[in-house]
């Protein structure tokens, strides 16, 4: 079943206000989650440009490929001998000397059409193709997972396609209309209380406002990583979470509008970090896009959609300060239908290995389960920690 308090906007309106004193104390006195252990997907919807997030600066055709886009090694903060970091990701690249953070080069689905909506759907169902599997690698993960109080959550308006199918999610972000007082709140539970549709939906809409807290953050980037945070920190919390960020498809002035993306992101993993406290050295976090960009720019400062990219593995309970990379170059010759960066590891095998290993589950029934038309390889292993 699958809980979506978000589609009826005006119900997460009301639950703008504190929980109810009757939810209260179910949430307060709640069971410990069978596993310590989380798991959170930020998604970059757009096809975010890898060889701009963490440039092969060590690659000589890198700066031939892209004069114009190239960043400047002095600004950069180097990982290895081949590749760096934006500058924008001053955090991350903190975590990364913490040991918590590992970058996955040349990366890509099975899929290799171009198409946002196509690209996504491959991504986020787990499928070989286009719409050919009807639900949602996380929610099949879910499946797998001893059930927790608070299912898996997307901290978005609505459930996406990674998080649906037959096991119960459940989505939340923070309403920008104004709070509604205790008063009304109770004459609505009253009011729905023996609605058999409509009370599980208010009851899921201020079961989450309890867990958010009375404080509920802006929607900037370091405010859902906050809201995020309060949710999986708690000891009933979900264990499995969603985070889309949007606006990666940078076709023109990307330069600009990447730095920008890149300090969100930057600033969204951080609040997390920082606002998880202990349960931090427990999460792993995925950050992923559909596809690449092109190795060149196009004529408007930007560039069009491409194939392989970048993936990160963010966490404390990330095997990190590593970049893990069969390197393909970006000479003409090497370069996939002679415009995009070549596709060496399998982004679904980087899925089903990190899942596995986060949360202890054998690798093999792990990506039988999340990617049902099979791998390309076996999934990767050695990313996190025991």
């Amino acid at each position: 079943m699958i809980e979506t308090p978000l589609h009826r906007r005006w119900f997460l309106t009301l639950a703008g206000a504190a929980a109810t004193v009757a939810l209260a104390p179910r949430i307060a006195f709640a069971a410990q989650a069978a596993t310590e252990r989380r798991f959170v997907f930020i998604i970059q919807r757009g096809a975010a440009d890898g060889l701009e997030i963490a440039p092969p600066l060590g690659d000589a055709d890198y700066v031939r490929r892209r004069p114009a886009l190239a960043l400047d090694p002095a600004s950069a903060l180097k990982l290895d001998t081949t590749f760096s970091l934006h500058p924008a990701l001053v955090q991350l690249g903190e975590m990364y000397k913490r040991s918590e953070a590992t970058f996955i080069h040349a990366v890509a689905l099975p899929y290799r059409d171009r198409s946002h909506f196509d690209g996504q759907n491959v991504m986020e169902s787990g499928g070989s193709a286009p719409y050919r599997v009807r639900d949602g690698w996380m929610n099949r993960l879910a499946g797998m997972l001893p059930k927790t109080r608070t299912p898996p959550t997307a901290f978005a308006q609505t459930v996406p396609m990674a998080l649906r199918g037959a096991n119960r999610v459940t989505s939340y972000a923070p309403s920008k209309l104004p709070d509604a007082n205790a008063d009304l709140l109770g004459r609505v539970a009253l009011l729905y209380q023996y609605d058999p549709e409509l009370q599980p939906v208010w009851a899921a809409a201020m079961e989450a406002r309890g867990l958010a807290g009375s404080d509920a953050p802006d929607n900037n980037p370091a405010g859902v990583g906050r809201l995020a945070a309060t949710f999986l920190k708690k000891s009933d919390g979900p264990r499995i979470a969603m985070i889309e960020t949007n606006g990666w498809d940078t076709h023109n002035q990307q330069t600009r509008r990447v730095t920008q993306l890149l300090g969100g992101l930057d600033a969204l993993l951080a609040s997390l970090r920082d606002n998880l406290g202990a349960a931090w050295t427990q999460t792993t976090v995925l950050v992923a896009t559909e596809f690449g960009r092109t190795a060149a720019a196009n004529g408007t400062g930007g560039t069009d959609h491409g194939t392989a990219s970048l993936a990160m593995l963010v966490g404390g309970a990330v095997k990190g300060g590593r970049v893990i990379a069969d390197w393909p170059g970006l000479a003409p010759a090497a370069l996939y239908e002679g415009r995009d960066l070549k596709p060496t590891t399998d982004l679904d095998a980087l899925i089903a290995g990190a899942a596995a290993e986060t949360f202890g589950l054998d690798p093999a029934r792990a990506a039988a389960t999340l990617f049902p038309d099979g791998l390309a390889g076996r999934p990767l292993d050695g990313l996190i920690r025991g």
